[in-house]
């Protein structure tokens, strides 16, 4: 391997994934991509080779132990060393809370979480060791508020925030860097895999109408991939670095919206009784426009 820093990106087989691992390559990273399927990983590969870049592609599942610490084993063992990890690989789920199970909560936790901490247990004792290093964990704007409907996505992505805040506190003694990037709505697969609407009891019915409102605007207005590969790439290479970077749209609006808010106001927003007028509170709070 040559002097290049190596970046090792989960989830690389679509969407931001895809996207970060190509633009680090391009931008002199020496890149192992990480896909749960070799065979399945074509798009990528031919992406980069229009590009006239290499991916290092590894086979790994986040949400399995054993799969996690074989993919990082065979990356140390072809690289030496890991400078950089993009916690990227990640799921949807979407339901409200009294409809959701436990173990649909669970099953999103254990990839978009348990993943992440898996990932970032395979390198921060050689990182340790380096006295360096970097580690992106790519959240959602849903770990900042509670999207109506989403219940366990911002469960996990709550949660991954609150584990990033912590781990930078805890790795900043050995040189170690965490950052935090919130995407809003992205171009992604994700959109195709996210469309499960669990409403069981038809009480729930406006909350769900509001929440594929989201989806239907984020459609229309939804980021490029690359403008998050972007960030991270920033976020990995400045000499400036801040702990969250919100990115793509409506991140910022709901973010900002969201923290000047008063509890009453978030609570007043849930009793908004038409989808017109919710739209045009949501705009007034957080100024994101939910019109299609």
């Amino acid at each position: 391997m040559s002097d290049a820093p190596v970046t090792v990106v989960t989830g690389a087989n679509s969407g931001i994934g895809r996207a970060t691992a190509l633009h680090l390559a391009e931008s002199g990273h020496t890149v192992f991509a990480t896909v749960r399927s070799t065979p399945r990983a074509g798009k990528l590969l031919d992406a980069a080779e229009a590009m006239g870049v290499g991916v290092e592609l590894v086979e790994l599942d986040i949400a399995s132990d054993h799969s996690v610490r074989d993919g990082f084993a065979e990356i140390y063992e072809r690289a030496g060393h890991i400078d950089h990890l993009v916690n990227n690989a990640g799921v949807g789920g979407n339901g409200v809370v009294e409809e959701t199970s436990p173990e649909r909560f669970l099953e999103v936790v254990d990839v978009d979480l348990c993943g992440a901490v898996r990932c970032a247990q395979a390198v921060l004792p050689r990182m340790r060791a380096h006295g360096g290093g970097t580690i992106v964990n790519v959240t959602s704007v849903v770990g900042r508020f509670g999207a109506i409907a989403q219940a366990p996505y911002v469960a996990a992505k709550w949660a991954l925030e609150g584990v990033s805040e912590q781990l930078a506190l805890e790795v900043a003694p050995f040189g170690i860097r965490v950052a935090i990037v919130e995407p809003g709505i992205t171009k992604s697969s994700i959109f195709g895999k996210n469309l499960d609407l669990p409403d069981t009891s038809g009480a729930y019915a406006p909350a769900y109408e509001r929440m594929l409102q989201l989806y239907a605007a984020g459609r229309i207005n939804a980021t490029d991939a690359i403008e998050v590969a972007k960030v991270i790439r920033h976020a990995i290479e400045t000499d400036d670095p801040v702990l969250r970077y919100p990115v793509s749209w409506a991140s910022s609006g709901i973010i900002a919206g969201r923290e000047r808010m008063t509890d009453a106001e978030w609570i007043a927003l849930g009793r908004t009784e038409s989808l017109d007028d919710y739209i045009a509170a949501f705009a007034e709070l957080f100024d994101v426009n939910l019109n299609t």
